[in-house]
């Protein structure tokens, strides 16, 4: 319930001198006379007029607390919430080449994406994402849903050697995430590609991709993954054990910055997991999905309920007090 002037509700605190007024008078009881002994009065069976001598107090007291609640104007509240989002649909394209082993990131590149990926899709509660791999070739790992726990469940299965990783096709990874969201009618479509090399595979150019990405009006955002200079890449030697070497990291940065400019998107630079991280959640805020709330709150007053229930309790208050108990022995 709903106070339109809540203020006037201090006015029951003087409930508590009246109540307090009328305990005191009644302790005080009324004119006295003496009298050898009480024996016979105590002995006297109490009457119906006994047992109801205090009611007509309890009757005004509580008219008085429902007219104190009327000036208050209670309100029936009546709220209606209308809400429209639109969502996005967003496509990532992950790099599985065996590079993407190598461990500048911990423990290695490719977990470290599928665990930010895994939280960026958390995150984005309504919005359709799916999921495409790529190294030598490239194909969808999952198509666009909402189903989150899905998803999240095929990410987990990516892994270096899912396909043939003797290379990195970069234009087929970002043709195949078009090509998912080709048929969409999302107003907007955006697909987030990580790599951490150049382009040496494929029939697709990665910007002639671009090009396809921007004529059906898709926006790119590229993510370079990658220390600089050289990271500690896992080989087996001769004798069947792991062993680390250092081994240079090459980065397309010009091509993956010129795809990511032409479609309207941004390129990043990942060189650490927290770095990695913070690159998602910039694009998490740059790709936010609209969300309109339309809200309706009609007031209904309720006090003359209130006031005549008010005045009913007067009125048998009235009725008791000079008619019922004058006639009660």
């Amino acid at each position: 319930m709903h106070f339109a002037s809540p203020y006037y509700l201090w006015l029951l605190v003087l409930l508590v001198p009246m109540i307090g007024y009328y305990v005191w008078r009644t302790l005080q009881g009324g004119a006295a006379i003496q009298i050898s002994s009480i024996r016979g009065v105590t002995d006297a069976p109490r009457t119906v007029r006994y047992y109801l001598r205090h009611l007509p107090f309890v009757l005004r007291a509580t008219a008085f607390s429902l007219l104190i609640v009327a000036l208050a104007r209670p309100q029936d509240v009546e709220q209606n919430v209308t809400t429209n989002t639109e969502g996005i649909d967003i496509m990532l394209a992950i790099d599985v080449s065996a590079s993407m082993l190598a461990r500048d990131f911990q423990p290695d590149r490719i977990t470290a994406a599928k665990e930010v990926a895994g939280s960026f899709i958390a995150d984005r509660y309504g919005d359709r994402i799916g999921l495409v791999v790529f190294a030598a070739e490239a194909f969808t790992q999952s198509p666009l849903t909402t189903d989150q726990s899905t998803l999240q469940t095929l990410l987990a299965r990516i892994r270096s050697g899912l396909i043939d990783d003797n290379g990195t096709a970069i234009g087929n990874g970002l043709a195949t995430a078009i090509n998912r969201l080709r048929e969409s009618d999302s107003k907007s479509k955006v697909i987030i590609l990580l790599t951490d090399g150049v382009n040496n595979r494929g029939q697709i150019t990665p910007m002639t991709a671009a090009e396809i990405a921007k004529a059906q009006g898709i926006r790119v955002y590229t993510i370079g993954v990658g220390t600089r200079g050289t990271a500690p890449y896992p080989y087996v030697d001769m004798f069947g054990n792991v062993s680390v070497a250092q081994v240079p990291v090459e980065i397309d940065e010009k091509t993956l910055s010129a795809m990511a400019e032409m479609t309207g998107g941004k390129y990043f630079r990942a060189t650490d997991n927290e770095k990695l991280k913070a690159i998602y959640d910039e694009i998490n805020q740059l790709e936010k999905s609209k969300v309109e709330v339309f809200e309706h709150i009609a007031y209904h007053e309720q006090f003359l309920g209130w006031v005549l229930a008010a005045l009913g309790l007067l009125l048998a208050e009235f009725l008791l007090s000079n008619l019922v108990l004058k006639r009660i022995p």
